[in-house]
């Protein structure tokens, strides 16, 4: 049972009996203070019911959007649920919608739990997506040179022991930093898109994003996806700059510049995970 109908059920639920070896005071005692209702008090909420409510399910996470209007459920990639609630809405009824998709929330999770995870620790050995292929982290020459490859790309290490993660993802930084924005200014010379701007940030939910000012920020671990791939969130970005939405003019705009982003949108939601998205 949820905290919120629990509250209500003692709310309404009668006071225990008063044991009779125990006198009551002569004197009432004051009632506390009433605290003030909020939007997720029970003495806020407009109406009780009796009728059984459906269990919500497990590790539910709630946030409030002014500019949505109707309720969502999404699947983190953590596996936790995130509710929406819109601003006239009641976290009560967020709890019920959640439990009425528990049947959709059920199969993202099994999808979620079948797709591909990255290694955690990466020591030699390891293979890591790089360039959109799982390549073996080898050792690039005898000791006592620190340099490992993936693939035909080298890299400077401090030892050749141990988890190389953090040294190699500094190094994908690095490139990204240098590759992506080149990308992207090249690309919008083709398209002939004016761009103020292209930054690269460390991004945990989402490829690229942009704003109204031509401003374009892509996600670093585009550099270890493919080209036509990288290409593809560039181009989607871009056209975003004209269409502020995903109508249906803006994908058809994607596939004037883009002809297989259908492909390489597959490829993200595929292989999404190995990149930590």
């Amino acid at each position: 049972m949820t905290p919120g109908i629990q509250g209500l059920l003692d709310l309404f639920a009668p006071a225990p009996p008063t044991p009779a070896a125990i006198p009551a005071p002569r004197t009432p005692l004051p009632a506390p203070p009433s605290p003030p209702p909020s939007a997720f008090s029970p003495s806020a909420l407009p109406s009780f019911s009796l009728s059984p409510t459906p269990a919500a399910p497990p590790d539910l996470v709630f946030t409030r959007s002014l500019r949505a209007n109707r309720y969502r459920l999404t699947l983190r990639k953590d596996g936790a649920a995130l509710v929406t609630i819109p601003a006239r809405g009641t976290e009560q009824e967020a709890r019920a919608f959640a439990a009425q998709h528990q049947d959709w929330l059920a199969r993202a999770r099994a999808r979620l739990q079948a797709k591909p995870r990255a290694a955690t620790l990466w020591p030699l050995g390891t293979r890591i997506l790089w360039r959109g292929e799982l390549t073996e982290l080898r050792p690039a020459s005898p000791a006592p040179h620190a340099v490992v490859c993936l693939a035909a790309d080298t890299f400077r290490v401090p030892q050749l022991q141990g988890d190389l993660r953090p040294t190699l993802e500094a190094h994908f930084l690095r490139r990204a930093k240098i590759e992506l924005p080149a990308r992207t200014w090249e690309l919008a010379a083709q398209t002939r898109q004016p761009v103020t701007k292209v930054t690269v940030r460390n991004q945990h939910t989402r490829w690229g994003s942009c704003t109204s000012k031509g401003v374009i920020s892509l996600n670093w671990r585009l550099v270890q996806a493919p080209e036509t791939v990288r290409d593809y969130v560039i181009y989607h970005e871009l056209m975003h700059l004209r269409e502020m939405n995903h109508s249906d003019r803006f994908w058809r705009r994607v596939a004037e510049v883009c002809p297989t982003w259908r492909e390489s949108e597959a490829w993200l939601k595929r292989n999404g995970t190995l990149l930590g998205l």
